[in-house]
Formats: structure tokens, sequence, C-alpha cells
């Protein structure tokens, strides 16, 4: 079994409150478990208005569907025009690893 699971760290554009941050990070993380059948929340700066952090995680039975997903979900965060992406942080683990 592979575990691979990303965190993104986003700056928002045009936001003024929590409320519109929410409404603009809860369709991306709607997404991509749609999308990719992945677990996905907001992991962090929850208290700022302007940047978020949004982690995933994906199991998979084989690490290249487990890359392909992981490749995949950070191209749709960086394509989507309502934020940027600043940096994504990954990592791919086999469960018996140490």
């Amino acid at each position: 079994m592979w575990i691979g699971w990303l965190e993104f760290d986003l700056l928002l554009g045009d936001v003024r409150s929590l409320k519109q941050k929410r409404s603009a990070i809860r369709p991306v993380i709607a997404e991509l478990r749609r999308t990719f059948g992945v677990s996905a929340a907001e992991t962090g700066a929850q208290d700022l208005h302007r940047r978020a952090s949004v982690g995933m995680a994906v199991v998979s039975a084989d690490r290249a569907h487990a890359v392909d997903v992981l490749d995949a979900a950070e191209r749709l965060v960086a394509s989507r025009p309502e934020f940027e992406l600043l940096s994504a942080r990954r990592g791919l683990q086999r469960s018996t690893d140490d």
C-alpha cells in the first residue's frame, strides 16, 4: 500500500473576510475529493484572510497511481484563477517503510 500527501500553501486574491476565504477554499476541496477520491481539508492559516493551507491524501495499491493522482491534483490547484499556489509540499511512503 502506498500513501501520498500534498500540502498546498495558497495566497488568495481579493478576500476581505474569513467568510469570503471559506467560499473560495471550499470549492477546490470539494473538487479534489470528487475528482480524485482523496481526503482533503483546510489544514492551516485558518485565522488569516488571504492565506490558506490545504492538505490532501491518497491511498493506492501501486506507487505509479499515487504519483499520478498527486501530480494531477497539484495541476488542478495550480490552475485555479482565484488564488496563487505559493508552494506544494509532497510525501510518498510505502506502508511497510519505517
